[in-house]
């Protein structure tokens, strides 16, 4: 086995939910998803595929129509692509992955913007390049904040990639339009691609229907790789269906990779996504406001807890939140879960820069679910 696959760590999260397997009554807000399925429409229109027999091959960089969708999708939230840059992928993953192997080979330097779900940083390192950690800062509220220009010192001229997560999970940080131009300026200037993890972009709670993207603003021609998923927009979690909008010229290759990883994305599936898209600007933005109701039902009762730094995010679905006294974060998770059935994901989970703090997913479409887990944790804290 390779040294490069020795050396990832296993799920600190997935551990966590180990713990809780088969103890009763737990509140589970540990994984990225809401408690809601997906929608009807959505479900009918893939079983519908299904009885039609589309169980064959499809196009490795998936269906055109659905390809022509996302297009549109794009070109209503963040202006028109242009066509032949998107291609469909199965899961935001493994687009992401896609998007590694495109551009990665082993030494080159990847610079990431941490604390980050632990996968972005672990694919470069699967492909035997070199990682950088450049780290936000918490304020005395528990927002965390992006020193720019310690971020653009990082990234030389030798840096292949570098790998942005915003909207952020887990600290719900987001880059601002001027911070988004700075660092593209920057990134044509050292010949450095972007790779941005933007499948948070519609769980956004400030102005406007998406967070600020980087397509807004760079050309077809700009070395970016914009990567999104059904997931989190759509409660399409399960479904595994992910999308790549890339610059100009890229398609032949990474059809060509699709073809090696995974041959294409599953046609009912794709079905499915298409009928997402149909329902996107009604549904989305009532799922928006049920993640606002959580999120504002969940923050200010964890901001009321003496001694805890918590901030309310402006995008993603999670609290990130420093507890008093757990640094340790996974031995306090599995603490909580095993005795008070509150099942939270370590901030250790995220990197060092995690640690000692706790992710909250705040998803439910229950507020007196997620209250009453807040009971659990004042519990667990002795309060």
């Amino acid at each position: 086995m390779r040294e490069a696959i020795n050396r990832l760590p296993g799920s600190k999260i997935r551990e966590v939910a180990n713990a809780g397997l088969g103890k009763p009554d737990v509140l589970a807000f540990w994984f990225g998803e809401s408690d809601e399925v997906t929608p009807e429409s959505v479900r009918r229109a893939a079983a519908e595929s299904l009885l039609r027999g589309e169980t064959f091959y499809s196009h490795n960089l998936g269906l055109l129509e659905l390809r022509e969708a996302l297009r549109a999708y794009t070109a209503g939230l963040h202006g028109d692509p242009g066509p032949d840059r998107i291609a469909v992928t199965s899961s935001g993953v493994t687009a992401l992955m896609t998007a590694m192997q495109l551009l990665v080979d082993a030494g080159d330097e990847v610079v990431v913007v941490t604390p980050v779900w632990p996968n972005l940083p672990a694919q470069p390192e699967i492909l035997g390049a070199r990682v950088t950690r450049v780290s936000l800062t918490p304020d005395a509220n528990g927002a965390w904040q992006l020193d720019l220009q310690r971020l653009i010192a990082a990234v030389t001229s030798t840096t292949r990639v570098l790998l942005l997560n915003a909207p952020n999970n887990p600290t719900g940080w987001t880059l601002t339009r001027d911070e988004q131009r700075a660092l593209l300026d920057h990134c044509r200037r050292t010949g450095t691609w972007i790779v941005a993890d933007e499948v948070y972009d519609r769980v956004w709670f400030g102005a406007g229907r998406a967070a600020p993207s980087l397509l807004d603003i760079a050309s077809p021609q700009d070395r970016l790789v914009v990567v999104h998923s059904f997931s989190k927009s759509f409660l399409m979690t399960g479904w595994r269906l992910g999308w790549l909008v890339l610059p100009t010229g890229h398609l032949d290759a990474v059809s060509k990779l699709i073809e090696f990883n995974s041959s294409c994305a599953p046609v009912f599936v794709q079905r499915g996504g298409l009928a997402a898209l149909a329902i996107a600007e009604e549904f989305v933005p009532q799922l928006v406001s049920r993640l606002r109701r959580g999120r504002d039902t969940l923050c200010p009762a964890l901001a009321a807890i003496p001694g805890l730094q918590s901030a309310t995010p402006l995008g993603g679905m999670y609290a990130f939140f420093r507890v008093p006294g757990a640094d340790d974060s996974l031995a306090f998770a599995k603490r909580l879960v095993l005795e008070q059935g509150l099942g939270l994901a370590p901030g250790a989970a995220f990197g060092l820069e995690g640690e000692g703090w706790l992710r909250w997913c705040f998803a439910s479409n229950d507020p007196k679910r997620l209250l009453a887990g807040v009971e659990r944790l004042q519990q667990g804290l002795g309060l």
